[in-house]
C-alpha cells in the first residue's frame, strides 16, 4: 500500500494542533498573519541564497529532500557538507526563540532521516538558528529524538489517513493561529447543534 509523503511542516503544525494540520494539509486552507509572514520573509532570504564554499564546508540553501521509506518530503533551509569530517547538517531557521517543546528539534530530525535516506550516510548533528534571539543551537541527533520524530510521524500520517479535521479545542494557542478565523474554535465549541440532532432522533424512552 503507498503511503502519502507529508511534508516536514506538517509534524509541527500537527504538534502545535492536530486541526491545524488538518485544515493546512488536508483541506488546503491556509491564511497568513504578522507571524506566519515574517517567518515565511526569513525562510525565502535564507533560501534564495547562491550555494557557496567556506574553509571546506559548501552551503547549499533550499535544498528539496523526497524520502518515500519514512514518508517524508519538503525543504531544507541550509544543508551544510564538512568536506573534511564527511558530514552533512541541516540547519533550520526560526524566526523566534528556542521553544519549551522539543518540535523545533524534531523538525530537524525529521530533515536528517531523509538526508540519510536519500544519500545513506549517518547525519549525527543539526543545528537551530534563531532570529530573535540572532543565536545558532547545535542539536545532537540522538536515539531518544529519532523515536519522538518517528512517532510523530505515524501519527500525522495516521491523520492523513483518516481524511477527517479535527474538532478544535480551545487553547493559548489560538491568540497565534493564523487560522483562528477560519476554525472559529469559539463558534464550534459553543455549538450545540449536533447534540439537538442527537436529541430529536434518541429513541430511548426513560
Amino acid at each position: 500500500m503507498d503511503v502519502r509523503l507529508i511534508n516536514i511542516s506538517a509534524l509541527q503544525h500537527f504538534a502545535f494542533c492536530q486541526r491545524q494540520c488538518a485544515l493546512i494539509h488536508l483541506e488546503q486552507v491556509w491564511q497568513e498573519n504578522y507571524l506566519t509572514a515574517h517567518g515565511r520573509q526569513l525562510h525565502e532570504r535564507v533560501d534564495n541564497g547562491e550555494p557557496e564554499t567556506r574553509k571546506g564546508v559548501r552551503f547549499e540553501r533550499g535544498v528539496v529532500v523526497t524520502a518515500p521509506q519514512i514518508g517524508l518530503t519538503g525543504k531544507l533551509d541550509l544543508l551544510e557538507h564538512h568536506k573534511l569530517s564527511r558530514q552533512f547538517v541541516p540547519v533550520e531557521y526560526k524566526r523566534g526563540k528556542p521553544k519549551a517543546s522539543d518540535i523545533d528539534k524534531v523538525q530537524l530530525c525529521a530533515q536528517a532521516l531523509c538526508i540519510e535516506e536519500m544519500l545513506a550516510v549517518e547525519v549525527s548533528n543539526g543545528a537551530l538558528w534563531y532570529w530573535q534571539i540572532r543565536k545558532r543551537i547545535d542539536i545532537k541527533l540522538d536515539n531518544q529524538l529519532r523515536t519522538r520524530t518517528k512517532s510523530l510521524i505515524t501519527q500525522v500520517q495516521q491523520l492523513f489517513a483518516n481524511v477527517k479535521t479535527p474538532s478544535p479545542v480551545k487553547g493559548k494557542h489560538c491568540k497565534a493561529c493564523s487560522l483562528v478565523d477560519i476554525c472559529q474554535p469559539d463558534v464550534t465549541n459553543n455549538d450545540g447543534s449536533s447534540g439537538y440532532i442527537t436529541a430529536l432522533f434518541n429513541t430511548d424512552v426513560e
